[in-house]
């Protein structure tokens, strides 16, 4: 009984020892060593990807979209989105939160409807009709063959911060009008703000809708 006791004892206190060693490597001098090394090499991803503005304030993340709606008016459910600016694609999001008031992320993902669903049909021909109206201006039509399918659809996460560059495009006069800017100024804007394949073949050119919104943030501050 004694000798049983004992290695009794003896099993739970080298499993206490193990406990405690896997715990202070594991659970503290790992963690810290990764932190550590994530700051130092890559500090802006290992911070969020955060984006700040011309007055140094951080308005964003790189890797999470916003939306630009203009303020819910009395009896709307649905905000309206402001033409002054450069529209991302739709977004799914779900919920809502009180550190990221542009995109709900509590939730997010794909609508999870079928490619014959009449509900997804439906949403993406309001949807297209909605691009075609609100980017056309009195010099410049959008034609139903114009919108790309990411101006429709929305990502697999709901959360896409990136349009493509003919999305992009597409919304320039009617951007350059709300701003009273020239068409030229807009499109350079694009052009600066679109970025290549990864490594040249990976992936496809994308444009970053949050960091373009604040270079015309500033175009119109200076103009």
């Amino acid at each position: 009984m004694n000798n049983s006791a004992a290695n009794t004892g003896r099993v739970l206190w080298a499993g206490m020892r193990a406990l405690l060693v896997l715990t202070l490597v594991c659970g503290v001098l790992y963690p810290l060593a990764v932190t550590g090394i994530a700051q130092l090499a890559f500090p802006g991803r290992a911070n969020g990807s955060e984006i700040k503005d011309a007055s140094g304030q951080v308005v964003g993340s790189e890797l999470i979209g916003q939306t630009y709606d203009l303020p819910l008016k009395d009896g709307e459910e649905t905000p309206t989105p402001d033409l002054r600016w450069f529209q991302p694609r739709p977004s799914n999001g779900l919920g809502t939160n009180s550190v990221n008031t542009q995109y709900s992320i509590i939730l997010s993902g794909a609508t999870n409807r079928s490619g014959d669903n009449a509900d997804l049909i439906q949403w993406v021909k309001d949807a297209k009709a909605a691009v075609i109206r609100d980017n056309s201006t009195a010099d410049y039509k959008v034609r139903p063959s114009d919108v790309p399918a990411e101006a429709v659809t929305s990502s697999g996460s709901g959360l896409d911060p990136h349009i493509s560059p003919e999305y992009a495009e597409l919304q320039v006069h009617r951007v350059a009008e709300r701003n009273k800017l020239t068409v030229d100024q807009v499109d350079r804007l694009v052009a600066e703000h679109t970025d290549d394949r990864i490594l040249g073949f990976i992936g496809e050119p994308r444009v970053n809708v949050l960091k373009l919104n604040i270079a015309l943030k500033d175009l119109v501050a200076k103009g």
